[in-house]
C-alpha cells in the first residue's frame, strides 16, 4: 500500500520539480539552491527582527504617523541594507582568470588593428587595462599574461611554483585559490558563506560597506527595543518576553558587526588581507617580513583611495609588485618625531 501510495506521489513530485528546474534553471544546482535558500532565511530575519517591534509597539505607530521621518528614515537603511547585500554577492571578487581573458581579448584585438592599420598597437585599443603600481601594463604577445605576472615577483621566481594546480594559471602576488569557488581571486580575503561567494578586491569595498549598514540597522533596532521595553514592560508578557529574546540576539549579532568592522577597517588602512594575516607564516613571499611590517601598505590615504575609488574601476584589474629590499627596509624603520610631522604613516 505504501509502494501504491508513494509511487504517483512520487513521480508528481518529480514532474513538479523537473517543471521548477526548467522554468528556473538556477535551482538545478544544489550549491546555488542551498545559497539561495540562506538568502531568504537572512531577508527572513531582517523581516521578522524589524517587524515585531512595528506590530507590538502601539506608541510607535503613533509616532511614525506624527513624525514619519523617523519611520521613513529607517525604512531606506533597511531597504538599502538588504540592496547592498545583495549587490555584494552578486559582485565578481574579481578572478584571475577573468583578468587573463581580459588581457588575451584585448591583445587580439591589438594585433587586429595593428594587422589593419599597419602601424604600431595604440595603448588605447581596449577597454582593459592592468595597473601595476601606478603603471598602466601593456603587452602585446601572446605570454602578456605570464611577463606581467613574472614581474611581479623579484628576478629568478619559477612560473612552475607560481601556477595554481587547479586553475592551471599563474597567480598573481596576494591572489589564492578558494576551493569554495574552484577559483582563483585576485587580493583573496575570505570565503563568505552569508553572501555565497569570496571577498576579494572587485567587491572588498562593499562588503565594507555592507558591514556598516548592518551595524547601524542593528544598532537602531536595538534602540527601538529597548525603548519598548521601557514604555510597555508591563503590559503585555508574552511581549516582553519576544522583544527581550528577540533583543539578546539583536546584541550578540551586534558585538560580531562592531568587530568584524573595526577589523576589516584595520585591514583596510593597512592594505591587508584576512588571508595574508591569519596566514602569513604559510604565504612564501610574505615568510622573511617581519610580522610588524606591512608590505603592500602605501600609507593610510593612499591605502583608503585605492580602496574606495581604485578599486571600483570596473574596466582595470589593479596588481601589486612584492615591495623591494629598498622598500622594506624603509618600512621597518623606526618612527621619529619629524616622521610624525611629516605625516609618514599617511603618505
Amino acid at each position: 500500500m505504501g509502494v501504491l501510495c508513494g509511487g504517483p506521489l512520487r513521480g508528481a513530485w518529480d514532474r513538479a520539480c523537473d517543471r521548477c528546474f526548467r522554468l528556473f534553471p538556477c535551482l538545478s544546482d544544489p550549491a546555488r539552491r542551498s545559497a539561495l535558500s540562506l538568502k531568504l532565511a537572512l531577508v527572513m530575519l531582517h523581516l521578522v527582527f524589524a517587524g515585531v517591534v512595528f506590530v507590538l509597539d502601539n506608541d510607535l505607530i503613533q509616532k511614525t504617523r506624527q513624525e514619519p521621518w523617523y519611520t521613513v528614515s529607517y525604512v531606506i537603511l533597511f531597504v538599502a541594507t538588504l540592496v547592498q547585500y545583495f549587490v555584494t554577492s552578486g559582485t565578481s571578487p574579481g578572478f584571475v582568470l577573468e583578468a587573463q581573458k581580459a588581457i588575451d581579448e584585448r591583445d587580439a584585438l591589438e594585433r587586429r588593428t595593428l594587422l589593419a592599420s599597419k602601424q604600431p598597437a595604440s595603448s588605447k585599443n581596449g577597454s582593459v587595462f592592468i595597473t601595476v603600481d601606478r603603471t598602466n601594463y601593456q603587452r602585446g604577445n601572446a605570454s602578456a599574461w605570464t611577463k606581467l605576472v613574472m614581474d611581479l615577483y623579484p628576478p629568478g621566481s619559477s612560473p612552475r611554483n607560481l601556477t595554481c594546480t587547479y586553475c592551471n594559471v599563474i597567480q598573481p602576488p596576494r591572489a589564492k585559490h578558494c576551493h569554495d569557488c574552484d577559483k582563483c581571486v585576485l587580493q583573496f580575503d575570505h570565503h563568505c558563506v552569508w553572501l555565497g561567494t569570496c571577498i576579494g578586491q572587485g567587491n572588498h569595498c562593499r562588503f565594507w560597506w555592507y558591514i556598516c549598514e548592518e551595524t547601524a540597522l542593528c544598532i537602531w533596532t536595538s534602540i527601538l527595543y529597548i525603548t519598548y521595553l521601557k514604555s510597555n514592560i508591563s503590559r503585555a508578557w508574552w511581549a516582553d518576553v519576544i522583544i527581550i529574546l528577540l533583543l539578546v540576539a539583536l546584541l550578540i549579532s551586534l558585538i560580531f558587526l562592531l568587530l568584524l568592522l573595526l577589523f576589516h577597517s584595520y585591514l583596510i588602512m593597512t592594505n591587508q588581507t584576512t588571508y595574508e594575516l591569519v596566514r602569513r607564516r604559510r604565504i612564501v613571499y610574505l615568510r622573511a617580513i617581519p610580522e610588524r611590517v606591512y608590505p603592500f601598505s602605501k600609507g593610510i590615504c593612499r591605502n583608503l583611495y585605492l580602496f574606495c575609488c581604485a578599486a571600483q574601476s570596473s574596466s582595470k584589474y589593479r596588481m601589486e609588485a612584492l615591495p623591494s629590499a629598498e622598500e622594506l627596509e624603509e618600512k621597518t624603520r623606526p618612527y621619529k618625531c619629524s616622521d610624525v610631522l611629516s605625516c609618514r604613516c599617511c603618505c
